[in-house]
């Protein structure tokens, strides 16, 4: 099966040249690496790359957001499975081999694979984001064997083209529509541990607040929009107590209460912006620069 890569990014010119090496090596002669960026700076960085491999294609978006420029590299496209991940992070060897062979099994309409944390877990929010990687990994892990459903990962996941929605504008979290639609017309979601994400993480509170509230947000927004029940602070609470298995010592045990703490913060502040002040994407997407 044709394969089409797409790296969505914006103002990344420093890891996106990582993010095309990982993948290259990766490819079929037939598949296509697509690069879609509104920004000079990135595309430009990705330019060097494309001039010595023609499946290195690049797409200037006009900046109206992630669904915007995922709509339009959909368009482009021509494979038939579309393999999504992000301008700055890098994923493992074989990881596009890994999320391709599932699709063998017809049933299966998208995969997602494993985000992993690389951060220094010796500080608080680098053990955050250990923590909550790790739990996402465990969860997606039982749903799947169990054969229920579960949601991609944003970070990287594939889809079978035919099923791609187009995607309404003022999404905040594109991974979590896209696998509920995936989910309603009947195919299954799988995972794969093995196709490996690289992430880092905010690395202070207030960038982690603001990709939070877009990550964790985004399902309270999709709630609204498809008049379903996907995620809420109460599901997520009461799954809280299995965290208790990461703690290695005290000062791991007093990060978690903080974390409880600062996820009840979470909640409230994205009740407040989305469910009584009603804001719009433009106004709740905000640039996390300490990932960059």
């Amino acid at each position: 099966m044709k394969t089409s890569v797409i790296i969505t990014s914006f103002k990344e010119p420093k890891t996106i040249r990582r993010a095309i090496i990982a993948i290259l090596p990766q490819l079929e002669l037939n598949d296509e690496l697509i690069v879609v960026a509104p920004d000079n700076e990135t595309l430009n960085a990705a330019r060097e790359i494309s001039k010595k491999d023609n499946r290195v294609k690049l797409l200037k978006d006009k900046g109206n957001g992630k669904s915007a420029a995922m709509n339009l590299a959909t368009k482009k496209a021509k494979g038939e499975i579309l393999i999504w991940t992000d301008g700055d992070i890098y994923i493992k060897n074989n990881s596009v081999r890994e999320l391709k062979y599932t699709f063998k099994n017809k049933k299966i309409g998208a995969v997602t694979g494993r985000p992993v944390s690389i951060d220094n877990r010796n500080n608080k929010l680098g053990y955050w984001g250990h923590v909550l990687a790790d739990m996402a990994h465990e969860q997606r892990l039982k749903q799947s064997i169990k054969n229920k459903f579960l949601f991609c990962s944003g970070y990287l996941f594939a889809i079978r083209k035919k099923l791609m929605p187009r995607l309404p504008e003022q999404l905040l979290s594109e991974d979590g529509y896209i696998s509920y639609l995936v989910y309603k017309k009947g195919y299954r979601i799988d995972y794969e541990p093995k196709a490996i994400a690289y992430i880092t993480y905010p690395k202070n509170f207030k960038d982690w607040i603001k990709q939070k509230k877009r990550s964790v947000g985004g399902y309270n927004q999709i709630a609204r929009l498809l008049n379903v029940k996907i995620r809420s602070f109460g599901k997520e609470s009461s799954n809280f107590w299995k965290l208790f298995k990461y703690v290695r010592n005290l000062k791991e045990l007093l990060w978690l209460g903080e974390l409880f703490i600062a996820r009840i913060y979470l909640w409230a502040v994205i009740y407040w912006d989305i469910n009584i002040k009603k804001k719009k994407r433009k106004e709740l997407w905000e640039r996390v620069e300490s990932t960059k």
